[in-house]
């Protein structure tokens, strides 16, 4: 018994490692299935050909994860909304119905301390799965009180727009962050400008995407989203973290539509690398980073996530791909080389920065001839939104660039 299922786990593992298995989320979940059905199999088989106590009814166990696995594979998305609905509930009456088959068949006592763990794992993942299942679909069907859902091609984004007057402010979270956790700075700039807040693929209110979610492809989608919720430009953006980097590349994508600029604590731009021999050692990391993602949010498919305080799986999701995309995030960000005269305010943290921080943020500074940078005493990397002062401070700079556009006048330091 220890044998097939040590070997089961082994054959999952890979499996879900192979390259002929796509790098999905559904692909990897159906080559760990299959694994698992094959240590079932050996089971049933070992146990009759060399026990006195055959156990046969492991090949129950085996049809039933080889069948969804091999589905899984076959089908992808489509076919794992349907099992999510229909895998937990007759996967708790299976492992009903093993223990009470194993209790009759199993004589062995150290097979049954080996055996009815794993069958209390499959309860777990029964009663998880099911309720995540549950839960997403109430998340699903709700509707945001304020702001709307917005179709900018094969997804929703989540946008919500206050105040009014011009130019327009749209914030970019940072990695990993939504609209909610900018609600210190929104209500503060919406009274003195239109405000802009949006959830990013996957999280908060808006729908997860199938398009590669890079620094490109946000700043594509965000400028779809602004066009399709009526939302002229000229814009000032405003980035945290991570968001910097889309804030630069939409500013680069679309120069004639960006009127200012303020980076918070914004992560560095890099230049693009030359090509070198290591491009298939890239790929290679890439497709590891890809099943590792996938094995992750299959995992909190099964409510480990919300057990842990996570987010929904498609955040979770959305969180890890953003950090597996960061090279090429940083390197779209590099093509916005001069701002011209534009206005542009970096605000840095005054303490938890790296040793070579305060000089890639004086560099960001000089992309504009009309541009400050305010270092913020005391302030962290993430007390800039999370902090009641120090928020205040990062709004404060970015009304700074909003009487800059109006009143086309040079930034004070």
């Amino acid at each position: 018994m220890a044998g097939s299922m040590i070997a089961g786990v082994l054959v999952a593992l890979l499996l879900a490692a192979a390259s002929f298995v796509p790098a999905t989320e559904t692909g990897v979940t159906g080559a760990i299935l299959v694994g698992f059905a094959l240590g079932w199999v050996l089971l049933a088989v070992l146990s009759v050909r060399f026990t006195d106590q055959p156990q046969r009814w492991a090949v129950a166990p085996a049809l039933f994860m080889g069948l969804g696995g091999v589905l899984l594979m076959a089908f992808g998305s489509p076919m794992q909304e349907r099992l999510a609905w229909l895998w937990p509930p007759a996967l708790l009456v299976l492992a009903v119905w093993m223990v009470v088959h194993a209790r009759r068949q199993l004589r062995s006592r150290s097979g049954r301390v080996l055996l009815y763990p794993v069958i209390a794992v499959l309860v777990l993942a029964s009663v998880g799965g099911g309720c995540e299942t549950v839960r997403q679909a109430v998340d699903a069907q709700a509707s945001p009180v304020q702001g709307r859902l917005i179709d900018v091609g094969g997804h929703r984004l989540y946008l919500n727009c206050t105040g009014s007057g011009a130019p327009t402010v749209v914030l970019e979270p940072g990695a990993g962050q939504m609209s909610s956790d900018l609600a210190l700075i929104a209500p503060v700039v919406a009274r003195g400008t239109r405000v802009c807040v949006y959830d990013r693929a996957g999280r908060g209110w808006s729908d997860p995407a199938n398009t590669v979610q890079d620094g490109a492809q946000i700043a594509t989608d965000l400028h779809t989203l602004l066009q399709r919720g009526n939302e002229p430009g000229p814009y000032v953006l405003a980035g945290h973290s991570f968001g910097g980097l889309y804030a630069l590349t939409f500013a680069a994508r679309y120069p004639e539509e960006v009127a200012g600029l303020v980076l918070v604590d914004s992560t560095a731009p890099a230049p693009n690398p030359e090509p070198d021999a290591v491009s298939a050692t890239h790929a290679d990391a890439d497709d590891t980073m890809d099943r590792v993602t996938a094995l992750v949010v299959g995992a909190s498919r099964l409510g480990l996530g919300r057990l842990l305080d996570l987010q929904s799986p498609d955040h979770l999701r959305s969180t890890i791909e953003e950090y597996n995309h960061a090279g090429s995030s940083v390197q779209q960000a590099a093509a916005l080389k001069d701002f011209t005269d534009k206005p542009l305010v970096v605000l840095t943290a005054g303490s938890g920065g790296a040793p070579d921080w305060a000089a890639s943020q004086e560099a960001l500074a000089a992309l504009s001839t009309n541009s400050a940078h305010r270092v913020i005493d005391g302030a962290t990397h993430a007390s800039l939104i999370t902090d009641q002062k120090d928020a205040a401070a990062t709004a404060e700079g970015i009304l700074d660039v909003v009487f800059a556009v109006r009143t086309a006048s040079s930034l004070a330091p």
